[in-house]
């Protein structure tokens, strides 16, 4: 691990090559030979046992080559996360709006995983879920190797209640509380899920919290896990969680360099996590002292 980032392993199958930079360059034709020149001198392509691998090493099929990812220049997201909880299994981070969970596409360093692998040296650090970037609140992840399936498999067998919270419009002609299920699947759009017919693979339970005038704050308890559920489903209600970006209209992606509208945050909060804790049976729960922005006009 470097700076909170572990490397990546490939493969080495067999094939032509004579020299492991004829190889790097086929299999990632996006960099170009000069920079896995330059990376394997850098040091940052490793073999199985951790040792420096040099720009003429030799190709060795049927073994493991470690190397770094280079990523470009990240805007910095200027929000904290926040650590609620750490055992020797456990840790629950309370993550920021616009803070993504994972490195994915742009985000490397700004993302929660690496911010906290990097501040707290914890290698081993895995998120055992996870939220969307533009959702802030609860996420647990596991620091024990031994453990980790024990958690995984809570929320697989749907034995972790979550919660959420959102503003979104009042709408009289909507009774609530309710039990939504629907059929969500991918759409055409990049990164978009819809609602279609179908038999429902999801389940939510919305209830008011709290009205006020043409606002109102929603408590979301989903059953099930389809990604952007919650969005989804309160789109469909024709009740969009204030500032979605995505549902009912995708907005397009900031470009790269350009930061986000950081004043205009996802009004939606993953609250508490509740269960069980496998390693001791003690009954566990945690809720975010972050807190979600009613509006006070229209």
């Amino acid at each position: 691990m470097r700076n909170g980032v572990s490397a990546s392993a490939v493969s080495l199958v067999p094939g032509p090559w004579v020299l492991l930079i004829d190889f790097l360059c086929d299999r990632f034709p996006r960099v170009s030979r000069a920079d896995w020149h330059s990376r394997l001198l850098r040091g940052d392509v490793l073999d199985a046992a951790g040792l420096q691998l040099g720009s003429g090493a030799a190709y060795q099929t049927h073994s493991l080559v470690y190397y770094f990812r280079e990523p470009a220049p990240e805007l910095p997201i200027p929000f904290e996360e926040k650590v609620l909880y750490r055992d020797a299994h456990l840790l629950i981070a309370d993550k920021p709006h616009f803070l993504p969970v994972m490195p994915s596409g742009r985000y490397l360093q700004e993302t929660l995983l690496v911010r906290l692998k990097r501040k707290f040296d914890l290698e081993n650090l895995v998120p055992v879920h996870r939220i969307d970037r533009d959702t802030a609140g609860l996420v647990m992840f596991s620091l024990n190797p031994q453990s980790r399936g024990a958690y995984v498999a809570l929320f697989r067998n749907r034995q972790v209640q979550k919660n959420y919270e959102a503003i979104a419009a009042w709408r009289d002609e909507i009774a609530l509380p309710m039990t939504l299920r629907n059929r969500i699947e991918s759409s055409d759009a990049f990164m978009c899920m819809q609602v279609t017919e179908g038999e429902a693979n999801s389940e939510t339970y919305i209830e008011l919290l709290e009205r006020h005038g043409e606002w109102a704050r929603y408590g979301l308890s989903p059953l099930t896990g389809r990604r952007h559920q919650l969005r989804v489903q309160m789109a469909k209600l024709g009740m969009p969680i204030l500032h979605d970006n995505i549902y009912p209209t995708l907005s397009p992606e900031w470009p790269v360099g350009v930061a986000p509208d950081f004043s205009q945050p996802l009004q939606l909060l993953a609250r508490t996590l509740a269960f069980d804790d496998p390693m001791t049976g003690k009954a566990r729960r945690f809720e975010s002292a972050l807190r979600l922005s009613m509006p006070t006009a229209a």
